[in-house]
């Protein structure tokens, strides 16, 4: 009996968002959403337009997402705000223009969100398109 590869693939990516990444997000507040224990200036966050402290500041609505370019070291500390986004923008973003045709998706040109609601929301939306794209993969494809 032949292996249905591509639902093995997607079961495993449902098993670990629905039973262990997504519902520790739940209620996820504004506060938790933007906390760092340093200064804002050894951070790096999504931050409203104009406030940002890095050498970069990209996005293109009311927030940016603070960044440098080549990474400095030691690394900034980084908020649950910066790695959502991160993997909104450079994980399953990127990867769902490349992989599956989706819109073009990159950090200077993408509206983050300021609150927590907002990257949840994002969140939910880019790994849909993402599972959405594997789900279509065939045998040859894998």
């Amino acid at each position: 009996m032949p292996i249905d590869w591509t639902a093995q693939l997607v079961d495993q990516l449902e098993f670990h968002w629905t039973g262990k990444l997504r519902p520790r997000l739940e209620g996820l507040t504004d506060a938790e959403y933007h906390f760092s224990p340093a200064p804002a200036e050894f951070t790096w966050d999504v931050r409203p337009r104009g406030t940002g402290t890095a050498p970069v500041q990209a996005g293109v609505g009311d927030h940016t997402i603070d960044f440098a370019f080549p990474e400095p070291t030691p690394a900034p500390l980084t908020t649950i705000a910066w790695r959502l986004a991160h993997v909104v923008v450079g994980v399953f973003g990127a990867r769902v223009h490349s992989h599956f045709g989706g819109p073009p998706v990159d950090y200077m040109t993408f509206d983050y969100a300021g609150d927590a609601a907002g990257g949840l929301a994002q969140l939910d939306d880019a790994y849909a398109a993402w599972t959405a794209g594997v789900r279509g993969l065939d045998d040859d494809a894998l």
